[in-house]
């Protein structure tokens, strides 16, 4: 007879990666399946996780000269149709209103009111460059009034047929920039800046780091000239997409007539770009640090930087040890920390310890009777801060109470590098570069980054994808130039790809 699984439990990674995953995020409270099919609810834990990494990229964007906007959800069914490739990439993933309100059912119940049917049907927001552009051949007239730099939080909506919480649902927030141009240097100077500002969030935030580079034609965005990325690998060495920047050149310029008259007087048509994260971000995060007991929340953006646990025996220890405790967390949250108190009764300190390890915060204040004679606390890091071994034993460390909040901020300074620096082994331990493609079609199984030569083909490019599952995730930027030989073809290549499977 199976054995019935303990709800709290975690699958551990190695059992099964893609349970692991589900765990952690249903375990720990980030969110949860909807009785809408494809689409997730986010709950509190995760949303706080969503909105620090808002705040942080809005304060970013901001200081780069944009400002946000907001556009319509709905958009005219001809509106995608002015760019062919545009529409042609999206096509198979809106969703269409079709009628304005409902009317009684004849078997009861109700259905869409036959009279109610809209002259154009509204496609459901899937990404809105056009909704945009249309309103941008309004607003703009004159070089003087570029460039014109966007940005939007928003949700968006693609019908996904494998769905998975934060990495691919039916609905999904994210942010999106849009921004015209005089002239195609300027506006593909503006791609790679915001690609800068996506790796600096990535790599000084969440502590992933990333590869930039440029997408192959394949795997562009629909209606750009060339796409750009980040990309960070997994725990599973599986690559996930963690940002894109988009040179749209002048084709959606001249689909929705974004035109301006320059110095002399000369109409011509701008240059755009358009670039985007999502909160598939919470996926990488969770991917990319967590371990077998649950969630790892990188400092910078936990909503809760701490959590106190008082420990004590009898009646008379407990009134000392609270007493400290409550002023401890007074301290810390006047300098600016998030803590909580667990002060919960009947509730073993070991049972608080597994709980709050589940939920990632990054350190655990520990509070005795011998802590409040001595002045101090013991904190515990959620992951070792010095060494990089996994499953190393965590290191504790006496706080001084009169300095904790000096000595607990660089305590979260030191675990913030920690978890960079092991990702960053991670990454390095399991990159490759081959020449061999039986080899490839080996090893790729195991998981990894490969560098390998491509002749820039896309026979090549498409026997990878059909015969391992893998594709090119990009063509860095700082990867040296180095001749060679494509490993499919034999055909010249100038410089080496990343290939990997990917989310």
């Amino acid at each position: 007879m199976a054995k019935e699984r303990d709800e709290r439990a975690i699958t551990p990674r190695g059992e099964d990666y893609s349970q692991w995953y589900q765990d952690i995020v249903l375990r720990a409270e980030l969110a949860d399946y909807s009785p809408v099919k494809g689409c997730m609810v986010i709950r509190p834990a995760g949303y706080a996780l969503w909105e620090n990494l808002q705040k942080a990229l809005d304060g970013m964007f901001k200081a780069t000269g944009h400002a946000n906007a907001y556009f319509p959800l709905f958009i005219p069914m001809s509106f995608l149709s002015k760019e062919a490739e545009h529409v042609e990439g999206f096509a198979k993933e809106c969703a269409v209103v079709t009628h304005h309100r409902l009317g009684a059912a004849p078997e009861g119940g109700v259905r869409p009111d036959p009279a109610s049917a809209l002259e154009e049907p509204l496609v459901v927001r899937p990404t809105s460059e056009t909704i945009m552009y249309a309103m941008f051949s309004k607003w703009i007239k004159s070089y003087r009034d570029l460039p014109l730099l966007l940005n939007q939080w928003a949700n968006i909506v693609r019908w996904e047929m494998r769905t998975r919480l934060f990495l691919r649902t039916t609905e999904f927030l994210w942010q999106e920039g849009h921004t015209a141009h005089t002239t195609h240097e300027e506006s593909w100077k503006e791609v790679l800046d915001m690609l800068g500002v996506y790796a600096r969030f990535a790599e000084e935030w969440m502590a992933v780091p990333v590869l930039k580079g440029v997408k192959t034609d394949s795997e562009k965005f629909a209606g750009a000239l060339k796409t750009t990325c980040i990309e960070a690998m997994m725990q599973d060495g599986k690559a996930l997409q963690s940002g894109t920047s988009h040179d749209l050149g002048q084709n959606f310029a001249k689909a929705f007539d974004v035109k301006f008259q320059d110095e002399k007087g000369e109409w011509r048509y701008c240059w755009q770009t358009s670039w985007g994260v999502s909160t598939r971000l919470i996926g990488a995060l969770v991917m990319a640090h967590s371990d077998d007991q649950g969630l790892v929340i990188p400092p910078k953006l936990a909503a809760t930087h701490a959590v106190i646990v008082p420990i004590y025996r009898d009646d008379a220890g407990k009134a000392k040890v609270l007493d400290t405790a409550r002023s401890l967390k007074a301290t810390l949250a006047g300098a600016g920390l998030g803590v909580v108190l667990d002060d919960r009764e009947n509730l073993s300190p070991g049972f608080k310890y597994n709980e709050w390890e589940l939920k990632g915060v990054p350190v655990r204040l520990e509070i005795g009777p011998r802590d409040v004679e001595a002045g101090s606390c013991v904190a515990v890091p959620r992951v070792p801060t010095r060494g990089l071994r996994d499953g190393e034993k965590r290191q504790k460390e006496t706080l001084s109470l009169a300095g904790a909040p000096e000595s607990l901020k660089s305590l979260l300074d030191d675990l913030q590098r920690a978890l960079f620096d092991r990702a960053l082994k991670f990454r390095e331990e399991h990159s490759y570069k081959t020449d061999d493609y039986a080899a490839f079609r080996r090893d790729i199984e195991k998981g990894g980054f490969f560098w390998a030569h491509w002749c820039g083909g896309a026979a090549c490019e498409e026997k990878v994808k059909e015969e391992t599952k893998a594709t090119i995730r990009c063509i860095p930027f700082d990867a040296e130039k180095e001749a060679g030989a494509c490993m499919i073809c034999g055909g010249a290549s100038p410089q080496r790809a990343v290939f990997a499977r990917a989310y």
